[in-house]
């Protein structure tokens, strides 16, 4: 967790004539947010795809599959598209899939480094990776 956002900067210095794109959680990349200051500093085109849950969402949704107690896995997050500004880099915001594709085009062609920020909802994981796998699974006697 939180090794998208610097592996993408060095693929972007690796192959600047390619489109990087770096896609974190909020958590992933709170956990390296300083480094947009470094893929700026270096001149690199990248842009980075924030998944926002205001959560360490995925590592959330296991522990409740496993019966655990949801303990310490929100948080706040900052304005990301100030937060990019804070480092002279663009950062924009999305609100839903439908305009995600424009926008991400939209950030490549602008070059340079830029956040995308697109809230994500993991409510769904339970239904599809849980119940609906773990039926076809006692279906075809694979799961006890």
């Amino acid at each position: 967790m939180g090794a998208g956002l610097p592996s993408a900067i060095m693929a972007a210095c690796l192959h600047p004539d390619r489109r990087v794109l770096a896609v974190c959680s909020d958590g992933g990349f709170m956990m390296n947010s300083q480094e947009p200051e470094t893929a700026h500093r270096l001149g690199v085109n990248l842009v980075v795809l924030i998944l926002q849950d205001n959560a360490f969402g995925m590592i959330r949704w296991k522990q409740a599959v496993d019966g655990f107690v949801d303990y310490g896995m929100t948080f706040g997050n900052p304005d990301f598209v100030t937060y990019a500004g804070a480092y002279g880099i663009k950062g924009s915001s999305v609100n839903d899939a439908d305009g995600l594709a424009s926008a991400l085009e939209t950030a490549f062609a602008e070059g340079g480094v830029h956040l995308v920020t697109l809230p994500v909802d993991y409510s769904e994981n339970t239904r599809v990776l849980v119940d609906e796998l773990g039926a076809r699974a006692i279906e075809q006697g694979t799961r006890p």
